[in-house]
Order: C-alpha cells, then structure tokens, then sequence
C-alpha cells in the first residue's frame, strides 16, 4: 500500500462529494424546478466520469511510473457501478414509479434508455468480480479479458449521453473523445509488446 494510503480516504471522500452534494440540494430544496431530472443526469454524468478515470488508471501508471496508483482502481470502478446504480434507481423509482411495463417499453421503443440499461448490465459482471478472490478463481488472464468490457459499459455510456441530449452535443462528444483517446493507448501497447498488455496479469488491489 506504499504510495497510495495517505490519497486513499481522499479519493473515497472526494467520490462521495457529488453524491453528497445532490443530498444536500435535497434537503436545501435547491435542485431546480425538476429535481428528479437534476439528480437523473448528475448521477448519470458521474457513472461515466468515473468509469473514464477508472479506464485512465492504468496509462496513467504507464506515463508516471507509479505503480501503487492501481490500488485505487478497483475503488473508482465500485464508485462508477454505485453511481449507476443511483442512477437506474432514480429513473426506476422516481420517475417510473416501479412501474415495470413502461419500464420495459421505455427500454424497446427509446433508443437511449436501451443504451442506458445495456450499459449497466455490463457493468454487474464487473463489479461482481472486482474482488481478490474472484481474481484467483477466474485466473488473471480471464479476469482482464472480462473487465476489457470496461471500454464497451463506457461507450455504450457515451451513447445513452449523446442521444439523450440531442441537440448540444458537445459534452458527450468530449467525453467520446477521451474514450478514444485512453483505447488508443491501450491498442499501442498492446501492439507494441507492452509487458501488463501482454501478459494479461492484473495488479492485486487492496
């Protein structure tokens, strides 16, 4: 854990702190005339931040060399599946009420929502093996082939923003572009031998 204890509380704070500002907005009464809205696309906008930072992690280690940043991966990734599951939740419960027939027909007819929820459902396998044991039990090579769909939950995120929008476009597309911009470094090493990329080993996170 050396070099990465003292920052860890901090980036599990500073994780926290969309999700307690949105609390707090609640309380105040001061998230605007439709609030359910507001709280939709703050936790949507953060589900796909944290997944971008998660996928930022490993270049990240590759252009500074430290290598105790993987420690904090598995974390931003749970961070990325909490805030989607937010979320889902807030569109399942505040603005459809449960109800589950025009859930299922939101998911068929709206092509956004389809994107939305396909996201998310890549999103379970991976936090249901973010642990150490499930690491040992898929096998390292199988574990990083499973959590490459990592980049697949992101783009399909990308997707559900960019239709959802419509019309100003410019916030998805910089995120669509980033998402570029980190497969572009992973392709690279890949096809330039990288040993991790090679390897397919992934680095044990406390």
């Amino acid at each position: 854990m050396r070099g990465v204890s003292p920052i860890k509380p901090l980036v599990f704070a500073a994780a926290l702190g969309p999700l307690l500002y949105l609390a707090l907005g609640a309380w105040q009464g001061s998230l605007g005339a439709n609030p359910i809205e507001t709280i939709t696309r703050s936790t949507g906008i953060w589900t796909l931040r944290f997944l971008l930072i998660t996928l930022a992690v490993t270049p990240l280690r590759w252009l500074t060399g430290w290598n105790a940043i993987m420690r904090l991966r598995r974390m931003l990734g749970l961070f990325a599946f909490a805030y989607g599951s937010l979320h889902l939740m807030t569109y399942v419960w505040l603005d459809q009420f449960f109800d589950w027939a025009a859930i299922a027909k939101d998911v068929v007819k709206r092509p956004f929502i389809t994107a939305g929820v396909s996201a998310f459902a890549v999103l379970i396998p991976l936090a249901a093996t973010s642990t150490a044991g499930m690491i040992r039990r898929l096998g390292g090579r199988n574990w990083r082939r499973l959590h490459r769909l990592a980049y697949v939950a992101a783009a399909l995120g990308v997707v559900h923003y960019w239709w959802l929008v419509k019309l100003d476009t410019r916030p998805p597309r910089n995120y669509a572009m980033l998402l570029a911009g980190l497969l572009a470094v992973r392709l690279v090493a890949f096809f330039r031998g990288h040993p991790s990329e090679r390897r397919g080993l992934p680095v044990r996170k406390s």
